[in-house]
């Protein structure tokens, strides 16, 4: 059996405005120290074992951006996949269910949203 994580990087965070911006959604941001939220999602996934790479849901605007910070912390991702609107995450959640069912219907999703702050790792894993 395949566990693949799942990680939705979308939303405005229009609560957090001006910080978070439509452009430049929190999971893009560094909230708390020198990574972005997205960042210390991806090193997250370093605890769990047997896990495939990633699999990232951002909006298409932020393709780059997610793009660039997988490879800043010297990730891959499986897959970046763009969602040409947001609508929230049950669509951007079968989007990502359809992608991994191709490959293996078998495959398991682990949703980690990437807007998520976590302090106690250890409590998480």
């Amino acid at each position: 059996m395949r566990y693949a994580p799942v990680i939705l990087t979308g939303g405005a965070g229009s609560r957090l405005w001006p910080v978070s911006r439509e452009y430049y959604p929190k999971p893009l941001l560094p909230m708390f120290g020198d990574n972005t939220l997205l960042q210390e999602t991806l090193l997250r996934l370093d605890g769990l074992g047997g896990l495939a790479a990633p699999l990232l849901v951002c909006n298409e605007e932020h393709r780059f951006l997610v793009a660039e910070q997988v490879q800043s912390l010297g990730r891959t991702a499986d897959a970046i996949i763009l969602e040409p609107e947001g609508r929230n995450t049950a669509p951007a959640l079968t989007l990502a269910a359809l992608t991994l069912a191709e490959a293996d219907p078998a495959t398991l999703m682990v949703v980690m949203p990437a807007d998520h702050v976590i302090a106690d790792r250890e409590a998480f894993l």
